[in-house]
């Protein structure tokens, strides 16, 4: 019997803010589609408007298994995980052989298929795309908790805003001015657009 899929199941377990006082709670399997989606839409545009080689369907399975290793380790908090240069460099220790650990769940004839999705290339475009989908997901949850009176979430809003406007991907730019604003508005404004 090999544990992977049962392990990944169990992010719908894993709570994300947890520092944070949430109107609307969001797991790591909500946040994965989520990420896959964006980065599914972020790889369109490379492809179509900017004109890279990248693989579309190979951007959204990597973002589906993006926050894998957090089924063992849990969603540490960004304000610890990123405050301190030594917990950084230990997290990411722990978050590698949480990845490598979850590999050896598979049998040795998957392993090979799945090793690139749960431990990608960090250089590639394709993960660039999924980390910038990653950052828009966490400033739509501060959009979302802001929409409904949050104001927990202002700060966080504010610094992911900035990150995603430094962003080197044109196809950030362009996602942020094409497809974010619609998620402020009600739905009876979106059945008008």
């Amino acid at each position: 019997m090999y544990p992977f899929f049962a392990y990944l199941d169990r992010l719908k377990l894993i709570k994300r803010w947890g520092l944070m006082r949430n109107t609307e709670p969001e797991n790591d399997m909500e946040h994965s589609m989520q990420t896959a989606v964006i980065a599914h839409g972020l790889a369109l545009l490379a492809r179509e408007r900017f004109g890279r080689a990248v693989n579309p369907e190979a951007v959204v399975t990597m973002a589906l298994y993006h926050d894998a290793s957090e089924a063992i380790t849990g969603d540490l908090p960004t304000p610890i995980k990123y405050r301190n240069p030594a917990i950084q460099d230990a997290y990411q220790e722990i978050e590698a052989k949480a990845r490598q650990q979850l590999l050896e769940m598979l049998p040795k004839d998957l392993q090979d298929g799945l090793s690139g999705y749960v431990q990608p290339d960090e250089d590639t475009l394709e993960w660039k795309l999924v980390k910038a989908a990653d950052r828009i997901s966490a400033y739509l949850k501060c959009v979302a908790e802001e929409k409904l009176g949050n104001r927990e979430f202002i700060q966080a809003k504010e610094s992911i805003q900035i990150y995603l406007e430094q962003s080197q991907l044109p196809e950030v730019r362009v996602f942020m001015e094409e497809f974010v604003p619609p998620y402020s508005l009600s739905l009876d404004d979106l059945s008008r657009l």
